[in-house]
């Protein structure tokens, strides 16, 4: 059994510490700081400037402090209240035993815990081993299961370079570029066994034994591992098979989805861990199945389809997108490379195993495909909304000849967001103040929300202002950087002080920069997009971010065409672009905005999440009903947005260019006829009150909804422990707090 190397790593740190100041250690190590009461200036107030620099590593800040100043802080009584009043409330946390889950669900034990596999993971920005939507996700359902008390653990990748870091040149262009990770300074600790080696599995990699190791990160309750193969005794090819997420070419991603799936379930044997169930977060970590199986078939000495059931039974799936490219699928001719050792080994032929990923049986070039696997051979399946799990299962329907396109056994479990990280703190405060201390414990419970009735107008509007004015302030600290980096000259870099304003209606509009996510969607008919925006009286800004895959052409054309329209003439002081979008960068924007645009091709958003963010601080989203939205927009009899607006009509067609023109004008006829005007209603004190009625509406719908503790919820009760649903329903209102 491996040693509990991570508390080896925080009493190492805090060796080093002034002892008023051992337990910041502790903290350091664990995730659940970043979501906690104090989680502003913790560290921050060590050194500001340094905080930037480390990228708000709490490790790197506590290593690279003098000793001195910390004894400045030591002998700070503010600062020592500060940390005891935050480590008493870690150490009740992680002691808590009268959990949810031991309420609802105590056969979900420790000892059997879930396992939570997916591709990349977005905890913090300080582990940079996310690209976006899906690895944020992932990372908000590690911290609601911690809060809930789920026995989980998340198993990923730990890549040496993680995603691309983005800088666009002067032409607009992007380009992509890559740094190490600094494992040694980071929280996060490689696990060792009794003689104080590291931990490793080994797998074999087109006829190369790769030995990979596990370092382990803490996130509340929850523990992740992450499997790395840079070490020196493996080739160096294998070294860099964990190099990067999302780069390289087929070889590269089917070699890193063998050391997902099959080397996680590994990791979790040589840990001596014993899920319950394994939960395949998207199609990456399918090969896991077929692992599980062959451990079962060495120890049974049964056949695969002896245990087959059996297998799946402990197996479910999370599928999340409707984009066929989104899926991966790979060539016979390349399974045959990676796995023609390994069929055997399952007492399959080639042609039983490439079944196993074919969507049409008996094709010899049919593609092998992640998601097809991870459907025949997982219980469950479901999609991340109410309209893609339909989208899903009219996708999947080949799968399944014996049933009609309503009855394929694909669900859905509409995403949420972790509520304790999105919502700002200065919310947080305001929230703790009318609805309760206990506010975060609540997210799920509408009652609870009704409260934020009580907020009285000035003061949701003025906490509203401060942080669109940090936002602001943001913006133009990182557009004067990204400036001085091109070179650009001294007029341009000076003008950025002038960059937006705190007082006029600002739109964010930050994600992923595919062709189908329609990023330019607002310049379609530039002339119309620069009247509504150099309005004199009543102007908009908005802020983009968001990176393109260095593979995709047209998204950094789009991303190209957006930085030229930030230079036109009447409006460069209203439009802005943030470079190198980061977990940091999207807290600023959803806490910020007054609108969130999303404006996708239907019904291609399987979920999006970035619109429940906003919801929790009082920002409004106007977007196409697509995705959550569908849930969560409501309208009055006479079709008129109550919490927020629907672009375009809710129409799907295949016909790409009528859908862009009628979205376009849409969204046009909503900015000059709806949004602007009820902005810029403002009473002798500047202050919209009809539109902070729009804002409490959109609070109080969306947040008991789209809150990860309810998605937490939906899983254990419908996917991870079924039988439990029938008495989960009626009480997990009450439970859940």
């Amino acid at each position: 059994m491996a040693n509990s190397s991570a508390m080896t790593a925080s009493l190492r740190l805090s060796e080093k510490m002034p002892f008023p100041l051992k337990r910041l250690a502790d903290l350091a190590y664990n995730y659940w700081w970043s979501w906690s009461s104090d989680r502003i200036s913790l560290f921050q107030t060590i050194d500001p400037q340094e905080w930037e620099r480390c990228g708000h590593n709490p490790v790197a800040i506590l290593e690279s402090a003098s000793y001195e100043r910390l004894t400045q802080l030591a002998e700070d009584p503010l600062y020592l209240k500060q940390i005891s009043a935050l480590v008493r409330e870690f150490d009740q946390y992680m002691a808590q035993q009268d959990t949810w889950v031991n309420r609802v669900a105590p056969q979900v034990s420790a000892e059997h815990p879930i396992a939570y596999f997916c591709a990349e993971f977005g905890i913090h920005e300080s582990l940079p081993v996310y690209s976006g939507g899906l690895g944020i996700l992932a990372g908000d359902h590690l911290k609601s299961s911690s809060d809930l008390g789920v026995p989980m653990v998340g198993v990923g990748l730990l890549y040496r370079q993680g995603y691309f870091r983005q800088r666009l040149n002067r032409h607009g262009w992007q380009e992509d570029y890559y740094l190490d990770n600094p494992f040694h300074k980071m929280p996060l600790e490689l696990i060792k066994n009794e003689q104080g080696e590291p931990l490793t599995i080994q797998i074999e990699i087109r006829q190369r034994q790769v030995q990979v190791q596990i370092w382990r990160v803490q996130v509340g309750r929850v523990t992740l591992y992450l499997l790395d193969s840079d070490r020196p005794d493996n080739d160096p090819v294998d070294r860099w098979l964990t190099g990067h997420l999302y780069g390289g070419n087929l070889e590269t991603r089917i070699a890193q989805e063998v050391v997902l799936g099959i080397g996680g379930v590994r990791a979790l044997t040589a840990l001596g861990i014993k899920p319950s169930v394994h939960h395949l977060n998207e199609g990456h970590a399918a090969f896991c199945t077929l692992e599980i199986a062959r451990q079962e078939i060495e120890r049974t000495g049964k056949s695969f389809y002896d245990i087959e059931t059996k297998v799946r039974q402990t197996c479910v799936f999370t599928t999340h997108t409707p984009v066929p490219a989104g899926h991966d699928v790979f060539s016979p001719d390349l399974i045959d490379s990676y796995f023609a050792q390994y069929w055997p080994q399952l007492g399959l032929s080639r042609e039983q195993f490439l079944a196993l990923g074919a969507r049409r049986l008996g094709d010899p070039w049919e593609p092998f495909g992640m998601t097809v696997l991870a459907l025949r051979m997982c219980r469950a399946c479901n999609g991340v909304s109410e309209l893609h799990g339909k989208v899903s299962r009219k996708m999947w329907t080949v799968l399944y000849p014996q049933h009609n396109e309503d009855t394929v056994p694909i669900g859905y479990i509409t995403n949420g967001v972790h509520a304790p990280t999105w919502t700002a703190p200065l919310l947080a405060d305001l929230y703790d103040q009318y609805l309760g201390k206990d506010w975060k414990t609540r997210a799920i419970d509408p009652q609870m929300w009704a409260k934020v009735d009580d907020i009285p107008n000035e003061e949701l509007w003025a906490r509203h202002q401060i942080l669109k004015e940090r936002l602001i302030a943001y913006t133009r600290y990182k557009v004067k950087k990204s400036r001085e980096q091109r070179g650009e000259d001294y007029q341009n870099i000076q003008a950025v002080d002038s960059l937006l304003d705190p007082n006029v209606l600002t739109i964010g509009f930050a994600r992923r920069f595919s062709p189908y996510k329609r990023g330019d969607l607002i310049l379609r008919d530039a002339e119309r997009a620069v009247k509504i925006f150099a309005n004199a009286q009543h102007p908009v800004q908005i802020i983009f971010a968001g990176k393109a895959h260095p593979a995709d052409e047209e998204g950094k054309r789009i991303i190209q065409r957006l930085m030229e329209w930030c230079r036109s003439s009447g409006i460069i002081h209203r439009v802005a672009f943030i470079e190198d979008y980061d977990i940091y960068t999207g807290q600023k924007l959803v806490q910020g905005v007054d609108v969130w645009l999303n404006n996708p091709r239907r019904p291609l958003e399987a979920s999006g999440t970035s619109g429940q963010k906003v919801c929790f601080n009082g920002g409004l989203n106007c977007s196409v009903l697509d995705g959550w939205w569908c849930e969560g927009y409501q309208a009055d009899a006479n079709g008129k947005g109550i919490n927020g607006w629907a672009i375009g009509e809710d129409a799907h067609t295949s016909d790409q260019e009528l859908q862009d023109r009628i979205d376009s004008q849409s969204l046009y006829q909503l900015l000059e006829s709806e949004i602007v005007p009820l902005y810029y209603d403002q009473d002798n004190q500047g202050i919209p009150h009809g539109w902070i009625q729009m804002m409490k509406a959109s609070i109080k719908t969306n947040a008991p909804l789209f809150n990860t503790d309810r998605m937490i919820a939906d899983y254990v009760s419908q996917v991870y422990v079924p039988e439990i649903a029938t008495r989960v329903e009626p009480i997990l209102a009450k439970v859940l707090f």
